[in-house]
């Protein structure tokens, strides 16, 4: 097994896994790339309730790019977003406060 060290000098040899649908997964891995951090870090951020904090990198605005396109054609594919659509309004809100952070807007 390999051994890691924290940010703080602890190490990581603690394996922590959950199950979960095929919708939470894609949910996790887009917030997870919206958000610039490594899977790891992004979700030991929200168990711990603290603020995940996007730096703007060139990986960033291309996950941006990317989840923008989705967005894009799956909206022209639907005749109008409904409840069911609560997944696709979510990530659209998580794109825009990216957005608004990485301008410094609040």
């Amino acid at each position: 097994m390999e051994k890691r060290l924290d940010y703080k000098g602890r190490w990581r040899n603690k394996t922590v896994a959950f199950h979960g649908s095929e919708e939470e997964g894609k949910l996790i891995d887009r917030c997870v790339s919206l958000s610039g951090l490594t899977k790891q870090d992004y979700i030991i951020r929200r168990l711990q309730c603290r603020d995940v904090v996007v730096q703007g990198s060139p990986r960033v605005y291309k996950a941006l790019r990317n989840q923008m396109a989705e967005i894009y054609g799956e909206l022209k594919r639907l005749e109008k977003c409904s409840g069911e659509n609560d997944e696709l309004l979510y990530a659209i809100q998580l794109i825009a406060q990216t957005m608004n952070g990485l301008k410094g807007e609040n």
